[in-house]
């Protein structure tokens, strides 16, 4: 196990948790205001949130590409993988805290 799926790993589980929060937070906005501005950030939100909920499975809990993963990948695709879950993460940081502000 490399410290670049670690990281990987811990970047898919942030990312998962900030787009709850921003799910919650526009779909209590959609509720409210009935915008399709809120309505798009909320469809957004859960798409995304399906895409890192899923990609988290398969790094920790699937039995065939968990196993696959954690003993067959390059170090160079976890490389390139931890740095668009890391990128992700910083733009949806940023996009939690301008939606929480």
């Amino acid at each position: 196990m490399s410290t670049w799926a670690d990281v990987a790993r811990l970047a898919t589980g942030v990312n998962v948790l900030l787009l709850a929060g921003l799910a919650y937070v526009w779909g209590r906005n959609y509720a409210r205001l009935r915008s399709k501005h809120t309505l798009g950030l909320l469809l957004f939100s859960l798409f995304l949130l399906a895409e890192n909920g899923l990609t988290l499975y398969y790094y920790l809990l699937d039995p065939d590409l968990s196993l696959w993963f954690n003993t067959q990948v390059p170090p160079i695709v976890w490389q390139a993988t931890m740095v668009l879950h890391v990128l992700q993460a910083v733009g949806l940081l940023f996009l939690a805290w301008v939606t929480w502000d």
